[in-house]
């Protein structure tokens, strides 16, 4: 008989002829756990294939898309150390860092969103450029505001002052 070890809600159970009629019960108040192969004497469980990489990167290779996935999280972790150093150390080369930094974090995520919501090549084209758009927009008005208002980190400040 074919043996083999089946994970059940978190404990190890040694298949059997009671593990097998647990599992393939016939009673038609209780649902198997999954369901035979005509043809073979094993379980096959019900799965489904998820691609997690966008089709884009697909082209590129694999290494494209780790590259680009290291790069989101590299500038998530950059992200973080920025807002206690932007604290203690406020500046105009701070206030220019963010912006760059918060606009790029802004563009890769609604860049996902393109990814994963558009669908049709000519929605995804302007989609992508009306993204690059914004994107552009907003680094330039954050950099406006640096140059001509008190700045990123400052106006933090003022929020959190009153």
């Amino acid at each position: 008989m074919f043996t083999a070890f089946l994970v059940l809600s978190g404990l190890m159970v040694y298949k059997s002829s009671f593990s097998t009629a647990l599992l393939f019960r016939s009673s038609p108040l209780i649902r198997p756990l999954a369901a035979r192969k005509k043809d073979q004497d094993y379980p096959y469980l019900f799965t489904a294939k998820i691609h997690a990489t966008p089709s884009c990167y697909a082209a590129a290779g694999s290494k494209a898309a780790s590259l680009h996935w290291t790069g989101e999280r590299a500038l998530s972790v950059i992200l973080l150390s920025m807002g206690p150093i932007a604290y203690f150390y406020p500046g105009a080369a701070m206030d220019y860092s963010l912006a760059a930094a918060l606009t790029l974090h802004g563009h890769w995520g609604l860049g996902q969103v393109v990814t994963d919501y558009v669908h049709g090549d000519s929605k995804v084209k302007l989609a992508r450029a009306g993204l690059f758009v914004l994107s552009s927009i907003t680094f330039a008005g954050l950099c406006y505001f640096n140059y001509h208002d008190v700045g990123i980190c400052k106006a933090v400040a003022l929020l959190w002052s009153k």
